[in-house]
């Protein structure tokens, strides 16, 4: 037991920032509660459950503060985006943008309708969350869960009404108008990151990728095989003289992305070591002029795109056989084992994404209402911020430790197993959370 108010008292002085953004006595008595409930025990993380583990005498007061209680959120989000960036921001970050699914029975809980849950790889009942995750060495801190509503909850003004959707979200809006709404808050919030990251999803949207680029961003995403790129060296024809046409035409067609990469040499690639060994894939890369520019009629045939931005097409064929295709507008001198890192990067926001669920209870919430559900939400990321901070300053304990008794030893020729690269001392939030149950057991 003593193990367990040690972590929780550890809680509760990280959680201070946040508790002064919450003003109210009652909400900041609730907050480590609520907290603690999701990194503790058990295996369902809704509030009778975790009011029952905690001890409380009943769950109305949990639920108040999730559900029902009158605060705003924003000052919360505000200082967990300040806590992502101190715990991994600077200029070797990354922002992966993603969405994340939460299967749904029924039909009132705000957002839930059958569309496209990448995680199940298909079509499920069930609510998409826009996520945006920091991640820098192969940890991430997700910082941004929004809900998006699919058309038949706008067009549905009382439904909108009965799930408490605040007036400014219940216009459409696609999944890259959010995720570019939440960057702007990002950026608007000092934090600090290099590359922007996002799957097929988001990568074949072009007003996606050019507001990244309007905002002076670097991006790396995931595109469909077929999307159309010219090579680099495409050129603008003016119209001939006495010719009825009167606008320039590119001297070359466009082509797919895999077209494209089909003649280009591939090599293997490896972009770092995991838990099982080296990971590689062959990749092959080419620079490009994306093909969305604007709209005319090219060749006789209507409706074409001219050369647009400059770009780095890129091709991975993995071990299993399956051939993916990205693009990215890093710089023109950029190697392809770079672009691969970076590309690959975007992995860790699936990782925390499958750890906000099923450890820390993210689609665990019953409630239907849209502002228990964000609430929610944000305090799931609370507590997986809460579990990297503590991770991370035992792992930089552990180098401090190593440090002094490396100094204290005798200088010796390095073995072969010492030559290995390190594993990455943080890759996962587990290590922190399993600690915390053992404790609590």
């Amino acid at each position: 037991m003593a193990s367990n108010a040690g972590w929780q008292s550890e809680l509760e002085g990280w959680l201070q920032p946040f508790l002064k953004a919450l003003v109210h006595p009652a909400r900041q008595a609730m907050c480590p509660l609520y907290v603690a409930g999701l990194i503790g025990p058990g295996d369902r993380k809704s509030v009778q459950p975790m009011a029952e583990r905690l001890g409380l005498l009943g769950h109305d007061a949990l639920h108040h503060f999730i559900a029902a209680g009158v605060w705003d959120a924003g000052p919360l989000e505000a200082a967990l985006m300040r806590e992502a960036d101190r715990l991994v921001g600077g200029r070797g970050a990354f922002l992966i943008v993603d969405d994340t699914a939460l299967p749904k029975k029924g039909t009132r809980s705000v957002g839930v309708a059958p569309q496209y849950a990448s995680a199940l790889g298909k079509t499920a009942n069930c609510q998409t969350l826009v996520s945006l995750t920091l991640a820098r060495g192969e940890v991430p801190v997700p910082f941004t869960l929004r809900l998006f509503l699919p058309e038949v909850w706008t067009c549905d003004a009382a439904r909108l009404e009965r799930a408490g959707v605040p007036q400014d979200w219940r216009t459409p809006r696609t999944k890259p108008e959010m995720a570019l709404a939440e960057i702007d808050r990002a950026v608007a919030a000092g934090m600090r990151f290099g590359p922007v990251l996002a799957d097929a999803g988001y990568g074949i949207s072009a007003t996606f990728r050019a507001g990244l680029s309007e905002r002076g961003l670097r991006w790396a995403v995931g595109i469909p095989r077929i999307l159309k790129v010219y090579p680099a060296d495409v050129a603008l024809l003016p119209p001939p003289s006495g010719s009825r046409r009167k606008l320039s035409e590119p001297d070359q067609i466009s082509r797919s992305a895999e077209d494209i990469l089909a003649q280009a040499t591939w090599q293997k690639v490896t972009w770092r070591r995991g838990t099982k060994g080296r990971l590689s894939a062959d990749f092959a890369a080419a620079r490009v002029r994306v093909a969305d520019g604007p709209a005319q009629q090219i060749g006789g045939r209507p409706a074409q795109h001219l050369p647009g931005e400059a770009a780095w097409v890129v091709g991975e064929r993995r071990a299993s056989g399956e051939t993916k295709y990205y693009l990215s507008n890093l710089l023109a001198h950029t190697g392809l084992k770079t672009l691969a890192a970076t590309i690959k990067a975007r992995w860790a926001c699936e990782q925390a994404h499958q750890q906000l669920k099923e450890e820390l209870g993210l689609d665990h919430f019953e409630g239907r209402s849209w502002i228990g559900l964000h609430r929610h939400a944000l305090m799931t990321m609370l507590a997986y911020a809460f579990l990297q901070h503590r991770r991370l300053a035992q792992a930089k304990r552990g180098k401090k430790v190593r440090r002094t008794s490396a100094s204290a030893e005798p200088a010796r020729h390095p073995r072969r197993d010492d030559r290995r690269s390190p594993a990455s001392p943080l890759t996962t939030a587990l290590p922190a959370l399993r600690q915390i149950r053992r404790r609590a057991a």
